[in-house]
């Protein structure tokens, strides 16, 4: 007897289904076909252990299973749920009237309870697009499916529970949630805020304007100045996540495996903080069988790389790519996939090996050309890709201990969304382009045209600060950002003058 069921294998952010064909025959074999991986074979015996426990019968016959379509790999436990079904199916201990209705997908224990599973949002994306009825899965990864509109998603906490469904015996209900009211309850969520931080107003005022136009920013200064602190705050003034955007990260965490049980929605921005020792795979995503790496887990969010100098090589210039298109395409012998990768760059370093270079109290001890040469850790096409360089100093006593508040997160995320607005009207008809940290040399040369006093201010700045040619179009976007905070259609040279002190690396001579 021949009875098929019905699941989804993730490559990439996105599902491709897989029809699973069981075949009860003569003999008493058991062979499974299809590039099945060891997790997946292993199956059997977590198949056979819950089917026993819960009172099923182990089918007697000659058992083959083939996994459609046969060239595509089929790797991790969830197809255990749907293995289940239709071995039960095809010994008559199931109906199957309703199996071509429904996909299904989770990993069975040796007691038949069911364990969460990744990859559900794009697996109900799938199901949804081929017209399935709905989607059976595992009871704690409901919620993230039902975030799908129009599909009947039906979560079981075992096997019984979807015997029973599936017999007509006992329905199981449908999950629903209100994607719009949890959106909303959850946008407001936030454990920091700028009102906390003592001092530092030339810091918030850079990270407001790398909020506003969607700026990488680097943090040069001291040990215990507050790069980390004051990082850790950027993601409370960006603009809040669209639906849209929030469901596309939901799906790349759901893919990645790093959804929390009974959280359904990402609907604040990602902060993603890897340590310094993490390896080129683990930060643009990879591996035998691709998963997103960090960058991807930052996308429509902010990436912090703490003490970057001591970051491998490699690994900081792996990220050049997908800094400039947004995008990370991992290639493979048989397959290509392509992750999301549209993230803030946050850096923070110190300026030398001991710290202390610059500082306006404390002594520099390290030896002549150091300083150059930690600097020089960082590539110049990287810090190409950088537009603002801030310097961090030290917080005084008296700023530490004052008791008034600093301005509030959203008072600063008002100005900041009121800037993305205009840039938004202003590139409408660019589809690529949503912010002014994307602006290629083409629309730099429309948009950010100056007057004939700020030429002269540009050019004295380039020769008295000996800045490098490359200083040249990153203090125009950040021109351009200062003047849309400002609501001016014009350039005007007090932004280009606020601008011009936003490229400390550039300036020769800076490290001696």
């Amino acid at each position: 007897m021949l009875v098929k069921t019905y699941g989804a294998a993730v490559l990439g952010v996105d599902a491709t289904t897989i029809t699973m064909e069981v075949n009860l025959g003569q003999g008493i074999s058991y062979l499974m076909v299809g590039l099945p991986d060891n997790a997946v074979k292993e199956s059997q015996q977590r198949i056979k252990s819950a089917m026993e426990n819960l009172g099923f019968k182990w089918p007697r016959k000659g058992i083959t299973i083939n996994m459609a379509p046969a060239d595509t790999k089929k790797e991790g436990s969830a197809y255990d749920l749907p293995l289940a079904v239709g071995l039960l199916a095809g010994s008559e201990q199931v109906l199957g009237e309703e199996l071509e209705d429904y996909l299904i997908m989770g990993e069975l224990s040796l007691d038949g309870d069911l364990r969460p599973i990744k990859g559900v949002l794009p697996i109900a994306v799938r199901a949804k697009d081929e017209g399935y009825k709905g989607i059976i899965l595992p009871s704690s990864n409901a919620p993230e499916a039902a975030l799908v509109d129009g599909l009947e998603v039906l979560g079981a906490s075992n096997l019984m529970e979807v015997v029973l469904h599936l017999n007509r015996e006992q329905r199981i209900a449908p999950e629903h949630i209100d994607i719009e009211a949890q959106f909303q309850q959850k946008l407001e969520e936030a454990t920091v805020d700028f009102r906390d931080v003592k001092g530092q107003e030339n810091i918030k005022r850079a990270f407001e304007i790398a909020a506003a136009g969607g700026h990488n920013i680097i943090l040069i200064g001291p040990p215990g100045a507050g790069k980390t602190m004051l990082a850790k705050r950027l993601s409370t003034i960006l603009p809040p996540l669209t639906l849209e955007e929030a469901l596309e990260t939901t799906k790349i965490h759901s893919v990645a495996g790093r959804m929390r049980q009974r959280n359904s929605l990402i609907s604040t921005r990602p902060f993603q903080s890897p340590h310094h020792t993490i390896s080129d795979v683990a930060l643009v995503g990879g591996g035998g069988f691709p998963q997103p790496g960090e960058i991807s887990l930052a996308h429509n969010g902010v990436l912090f790389l703490d003490e970057l100098p001591e970051f491998k090589r490699t690994v900081l210039e792996v990220m050049r790519q997908p800094l400039e298109d947004r995008i990370v395409s991992i290639s493979r012998a048989r397959f290509s996939v392509d992750y999301p990768a549209s993230f803030m760059l946050v850096a923070s370093m110190n300026p030398c090996p001991c710290g202390f270079y610059n500082h306006p109290e404390k002594d520099c001890v390290c030896a002549p050309g150091v300083v150059q040469k930690y600097l020089n850790k960082i590539s110049g096409p990287l810090m190409d890709r950088i537009d603002i360089h801030v310097e961090v100093t030290p917080v005084g006593y008296d700023e530490l201990t004052a008791k008034r508040n600093g301005e509030p997160s959203s008072s600063i995320r008002e100005r900041v969304v009121t800037a993305r607005n205009l840039q938004r009207e202003r590139f409408s008809a660019t589809p690529h382009l949503h912010c002014n940290a994307q602006m290629g040399s083409g629309e730099l040369k429309k948009i950010c045209q100056i007057d004939a006093a700020g030429n002269e201010l540009l050019k004295n700045a380039m020769n008295r600060l000996n800045l490098s040619a490359r200083a040249y179009d990153r203090i125009l976007k950040v021109a351009r950002t200062i003047a849309d905070l400002a609501n001016s259609p014009h350039i005007a040279p007090e932004h280009l003058s606020e601008a011009i002190q936003y490229r400390s690396l550039d300036r020769e001579n800076w490290a001696g």
